[in-house]
Order: C-alpha cells, then sequence, then structure tokens
C-alpha cells in the first residue's frame, strides 16, 4: 500500500508534537521552519537544499521532546546550561533514518556557533549551511514575544540579532534575515496564527513524497522511541502496544497491510503525552484530579496532530480511541459503542495488557494470571472487547514470544 502523502505535510504534524505543552501547543517548531524558509529564498537557496532546511527546521529540536524542563526552556529566555545534548540526541535518532538521515547533520550542528567556540570545533562556513540558517531563526523565533505587539519589537530583536553577528551568527545569513525582515508583512505572517495553513501549502511545490507502510513504519519506530523515553517505566511500551495490536489484527483477519497499519497505529497510541510532564508520568502515587486531567488529554492530542496528515484518517482513530469503552464513559471523546470500530478495540486491549505487564511507578509489573483475570473482569464491565480480550489470553505463550522484551514471566 503506498501513502500518497507530502513529506511536509507528515512532518508539520510531528512537529507539533515535540513542543505539546500541558497548556496545549506552540508553534516555535513552524514559526522556525518559517523564518529558516524566508532566509533560504532571500540568499536563492535552491530547491533541494531549501526542502532539507524546511524538513530539518520543523524537527530541530527532535531531541529534547522527552525531557520537558529542558524542551520547555528552549522556548523561554531562561539560561540553559547546555544547548548542545539535544542536539547530539537529535542526530542520534535520526542519523540511521532512511526517511531522515540527510537532516541528521544539520540538526546536529543547529546550535553550533559561526566563531567555532563551540564543542563540535568547527567554525564559519565549514558547517552546514542548513545548521548556520536553522541556529538564526530558532533564536530570532525565541525572542518573539507573543504578548507583545509584533512590529513594535521589530527593532529590539534585530539588534540582538546584529549583536551576535560574526560569533554566533553567520554575518551573511543576518544580513539576509535583515533584508527579509524589511517588509512589515514578514512580521505580520509570523504573528497570525491562520498564516501556517497558507505558508505549508505553499511549500507542497517541494513535491509529493510516496511512501509506503515501511517508509512509514520507519518515521513511527523514531517518534516512539521519544514518547517511550518519557519515563523510565515506559521504555517499550508504544513497541509492546504495536506488536500486540498487529499480532490481534492478523489473528482477526486483517491483510499483512492492514496488520502493519494496525503497529504504526500502536507505535503512535501515545504521540500525545509528549503534553504530560515527566514528573506526572513517573509519580509513584496517585494521581491528584488535576493530574488525571492531564493525562486524560494525551489521547486528544493524538488524534489532532494525526488527522493533519492527510491519509491518516484511520491510523489516527485507531490511535487515539484507544482510551475509548464500549460503556461510552471513555475519553476523552466519549464515542458510541456502536462508532467504536474493531481496529480501536483492538488498540485498547493491547495498550491495557501492555501497561499491566510493564512496571509503573506506583506498582510493579503484574504476572499474567492477575493480568488476565484483571482484563475479563473490564470486558465483563464492558471497559474492553470481551472477544479480543478472549482472543488474546487464548494465543498463550504466543503473545509473550513477540513481546520486545522486557515483559517479566
Amino acid at each position: 500500500m503506498i501513502f500518497n502523502i507530502y513529506l511536509t505535510n507528515l512532518l508539520k504534524a510531528f512537529s507539533l508534537a515535540l513542543e505539546l505543552t500541558d497548556g496545549g501547543l506552540s508553534r516555535h517548531h513552524w514559526r522556525t521552519a518559517m523564518v529558516a524558509d524566508r532566509i533560504g529564498g532571500q540568499i536563492g537557496l535552491a530547491q533541494g537544499p531549501r526542502q532539507n532546511l524546511l524538513y530539518a527546521a520543523l524537527l530541530h529540536d527532535i531531541g529534547a521532546a522527552s525531557r520537558w524542563d529542558e524542551k520547555n526552556s528552549l522556548y523561554s529566555h531562561k539560561p540553559i546550561t547546555d544547548l548542545y545534548w539535544h542536539a547530539e540526541e537529535g542526530y542520534r535518532l535520526l542519523v540511521d533514518s532512511p526517511l531522515f538521515k540527510a537532516l541528521a547533520k544539520p540538526i546536529r550542528h543547529h546550535h553550533d556557533r559561526w566563531d567555532g567556540s563551540s564543542p563540535s570545533g568547527l567554525a564559519g562556513k565549514d558547517l552546514p549551511l542548513a545548521a548556520r540558517i536553522i541556529n538564526l531563526a530558532d533564536t530570532f523565533e525565541v525572542l518573539i514575544n507573543d504578548g507583545r505587539y509584533i512590529l513594535d519589537q521589530r527593532e529590539d530583536i534585530l539588534a540582538a540579532i546584529v549583536r551576535h553577528s560574526g560569533s554566533q551568527f553567520d554575518p551573511d545569513l543576518v544580513e539576509a534575515l535583515g533584508e527579509a525582515a524589511y517588509k512589515d508583512s514578514f512580521w505580520f505572517d509570523l504573528a497570525t496564527p491562520h498564516y501556517f495553513d497558507h505558508f505549508f501549502h505553499s511549500l507542497q511545490s517541494h513535491g509529493q513524497v510516496r511512501l509506503n507502510i515501511d517508509g512509514l513504519l520507519g518515521a513511527a519506530e523514531i517518534f516512539a522511541t521519544i514518547v517511550d523515553r518519557t519515563s523510565r517505566f515506559t521504555a517499550t511500551h508504544s513497541r509492546t502496544v504495536a506488536a500486540v495490536a498487529s499480532f490481534l489484527a492478523g489473528v482477526k483477519g486483517y491483510s499483512d497491510t492492514e496488520t502493519k497499519i494496525m503497529r504504526v497505529a500502536g507505535l503512535l497510541h501515545d504521540l500525545g503525552k509528549l503534553t504530560v510532564p515527566n514528573q506526572i508520568l513517573e509519580k509513584p502515587g496517585k494521581l491528584t484530579p488535576r493530574e488525571f486531567t492531564v493525562i486524560k488529554q494525551h489521547a486528544y492530542y493524538t488524534h489532532r496532530i494525526l488527522t493533519q496528515v492527510d491519509g491518516f484518517e484511520l491510523i489516527a482513530e485507531w490511535a487515539a480511541f484507544h482510551h475509548e469503552t464500549l460503556d461510552g464513559t471513555g475519553y476523552p471523546f466519549r464515542i458510541p459503542p456502536a462508532n467504536l470500530r474493531l481496529g480501536c478495540r483492538i488498540v485498547a486491549v493491547a495498550d491495557v495488557y501492555a501497561a499491566l505487564r510493564e512496571d509503573r511507578p506506583y506498582r510493579p509489573s503484574m504476572p499474567l494470571s492477575d493480568v488476565e483475570k484483571i482484563m475479563l473482569d473490564m470486558a465483563a464491565a464492558r471497559r474492553l472487547d470481551a472477544d479480543i480480550v478472549h482472543t488474546l489470553f487464548a494465543a498463550g505463550d504466543t503473545v509473550e514470544e513477540i513481546l520486545p522484551g522486557t515483559c517479566p514471566a
């Protein structure tokens, strides 16, 4: 099966996942990408390099997404002790990816200074051009104060950038940014949320990338890794859910391609969990009502992010409805049982199974016999699909053999 989607559209959605907060969605990566693209256009960057610049800008802080406090510090004016660890982590996440490996080096160096005083020791034009542009665009975006009229900030922001020309930034790129920022419309575009749709639509001229299901699985694996790093208790959770869900899909007669789509849904089902602070995910005691509401929003954001990608409607549904229930009281959408498709029910069963078989901060992993009893009780209460639960445990050791390897005997 081929997914005829724009890679820009896919990365637009994934970049939002990188900046989820408990207050909703920020737009740091989107605005950084807009500024970077304007600089690229100003210097006459060719279409191919300009396309890769955009993609790298959309993912430039991918290495920070799993660490809540550090991620928030990057988008504020707070001092940061180490700007480079997340850039290196982003490089490691992407360097072996067939789809994203061209972005790894620019992301690795996107905080390196023009004067060579960064740990890499690279200086001047030895630094990748895309990295130099993203460094400038990233800093520029962080200087924007959303609580202040945008044109009132122009002189202060540009003056702050110019002060670091020749030390932190490439002087030629600073000049190009100044030329692009001469237009009032440059600033109004950055301050207008609705402009993003126009911006990304205009960039579809970069070309439509045809992704087969295996290419999509590779991208999903990267983001599953990011999500599962949010807590030391979920090191393989997304992969466990993906393995169990795709196994159950196969037993239920899904085709090979459909079982791979189910695996993608399993890998991405907790994408919205990047909106949950690490301290809540790792809290050893009972959650407060407020903390539980923060937890509940993760499925909502999984759905909202994935539905932005053309052709992802089914994946978004299977992934995001894993906390909906057959009694209609699940969250966050309260889907009527008649509208809760089999794929959603499969992911729900796989998610509960994985969670019970893994350590959690408030309890150790449960033995298989206890897991079976709990899940059968949930099925009897119409919290889970009884047929799928029975199918799961009828498979016996077969399910355990396909798990990533962290669940105890």
